[in-house]
C-alpha cells in the first residue's frame, strides 16, 4: 500500500468515528499519522523532482531586499497591476485569467525598507492538491515575511479558499509558533515537562512522538491552552507561520455602499484599493511596511559618528549576531563585541555580545577582533 492508499484509509476511519470527548485523542493520533504521511509523500515527491532534473523553473526567486511579499489570489484579481502600482516591476497584465504564468519580482522602496513583492499565478481551488499551478505557486508563501492575499470586490468569498489552501500546503496565517521546545537526544527516553495548563494529556503527547520517529527526548510546553492539532503541527515541523493582509482590489468598479455590503462578512482587517487608479495605495504601502514588523538600526563606525540618514532595517527582535550576518558573512567570526545606545541597554555604549536583542532607532557600534582582516 503506499502512501497516499494510507492517507485514504486513515483518513476513512476517522470519518467513521463518532467525535466526542472518549475518541478525540484517538482521532488525534489518527491526524498525527496523516501529517507524518504527507511529510513523507512531499521529501519523496521533492527528491524527485531534484533527481530528474526537475522543479518549479520560473518560481525559484532568490530573496532580496529586507524582506519578501507575496501576492496570492484568484486569477485575474489584479495582482499584476497592483505590483506594477506598488513597485518598478514590469509585470504583464491582461483582462483574462492566467496572464502571469511565472513569478514576477519588484522592489518597493519605503521608509528606508528595500521590500521584495512577488506576483505569482492565480491559483485556483484545489491548489493545494496539485491543480493548476497550485502547490508550485503556493509553496513560494512558506519562504515569505507576508502573504498578501488579494481578493477581487466582486469575490470577497475566496478568501476563505485561499487560507484553506495555504493551510493545506503548510502555511498557518496571522498565528504564532506555539511555546513549545523539542530537544532530541540518543538516549534516556522521552521526557515531558509541561509549564502551562493545556487540552492534551502526557499519553497522548509520547504517541504523538513516537509516530514521528522520536523515541529519546525531551520536550517541554509552555503554550497555555495547547491543542493537539498543535501539537501535531509542532512535531510533523513542516509548518510555517507567517502573517498575512487582506487587499480588496477594484474598488473604482463599484460604489461604497457596495463595499460596505460586499465585505461585511469578512471577519479580519483589509484595505480596500484600486491598483488601476492608485487609490489606497499609499496607505497599502504604509501597511506593509507596518506588518512586516522592522526596526530601525543606525550603525556607529569606531571613533566616528552615527549613520543617522541611511538606518539599517531589520525584522524586529533581531539580535546583534543577526545584523553581523547581514552585514558579511564573515563578521559573525571576527566579532569581538559592540556597543549599544539606546531603549536596549541600561546605559549609553554599553557593551554587549552577539545574542543582544536591539529595538527600534538603536544606536550599534560593531568591534572586530584585532587579528580580523
Amino acid at each position: 500500500m503506499g502512501i497516499p492508499e494510507k492517507i485514504k484509509a486513515i483518513q476513512d476511519e476517522i470519518h467513521k468515528t463518532q467525535i466526542n470527548k472518549a475518541t478525540e485523542f484517538h482521532i488525534g493520533l489518527l491526524k498525527a499519522k496523516i501529517a507524518k504521511l504527507k511529510k513523507e509523500q512531499e521529501e519523496n515527491i521533492h527528491g524527485k523532482t531534484m533527481a530528474s532534473g526537475g522543479g518549479s523553473a520560473g518560481f525559484d526567486v532568490r530573496k532580496a531586499g529586507d524582506g519578501t511579499v507575496v501576492l496570492i489570489g484568484f486569477p485575474s484579481v489584479g495582482k499584476s497591476t497592483l505590483l506594477n502600482a506598488l513597485t518598478n516591476a514590469k509585470s504583464k497584465t491582461g483582462a483574462y485569467s492566467f496572464t502571469t504564468l511565472t513569478a514576477v519580482p519588484g522592489m518597493l522602496d519605503y521608509k528606508g525598507a528595500r521590500i521584495q513583492i512577488l506576483d505569482l499565478p492565480g491559483i485556483i481551488e484545489g491548489a493545494a492538491a496539485g491543480k493548476g499551478l497550485g502547490k508550485r505557486v503556493l509553496s513560494v508563501a512558506r519562504n515569505a515575511n507576508l502573504v498578501l492575499i488579494v481578493l477581487d470586490v466582486f469575490q470577497i468569498n475566496h478568501l476563505e479558499v485561499i487560507k484553506k489552501e495555504l493551510f493545506e500546503i503548510g502555511v498557518k496565517v496571522d498565528e504564532k509558533p506555539p511555546d513549545i521546545v523539542l530537544e532530541k537526544t540518543s538516549t534516556g527516553g522521552i521526557s515531558v515537562n509541561i509549564q502551562a495548563p493545556i487540552h492534551v494529556d502526557e499519553n497522548f503527547i509520547r504517541n504523538v512522538m513516537r509516530i514521528n520517529g522520536i523515541h529519546n527526548g525531551r520536550i517541554t510546553i509552555r503554550e497555555k491552552g495547547l491543542t493537539i492539532d498543535q501539537l501535531i503541527d509542532v512535531m510533523s515541523g513542516n509548518r510555517v507561520y507567517i502573517p498575512s493582509l487582506v487587499v480588496v482590489n477594484k474598488i473604482d468598479l463599484v460604489d461604497p455602499e457596495y463595499i460596505k455590503s460586499a465585505t461585511a462578512k469578512l471577519k479580519v482587517p483589509f484595505i480596500a484599493v484600486s491598483a488601476d487608479t492608485n487609490k489606497n495605495i499609499e496607505s497599502l504601502k504604509n501597511e506593509i511596511y507596518n506588518k512586516l514588523d522592522f526596526v530601525r538600526i543606525y550603525m556607529k563606525p569606531k571613533g566616528q559618528e552615527a549613520d543617522m540618514k541611511e538606518p539599517l532595517i531589520m525584522p524586529r527582535d533581531s539580535t546583534v549576531q543577526n545584523i553581523c550576518s547581514k552585514i558579511h558573512r564573515n563578521m559573525v567570526r571576527d566579532f569581538k563585541f559592540a556597543q549599544v545606545w539606546g531603549k536596549s541597554v541600561k546605559y549609553g555604549g554599553q557593551k554587549v555580545g552577539l545574542e543582544h536583542r536591539i529595538v527600534d532607532e538603536d544606536i550599534l557600534t560593531i568591534v572586530k577582533k584585532i587579528n580580523a582582516i
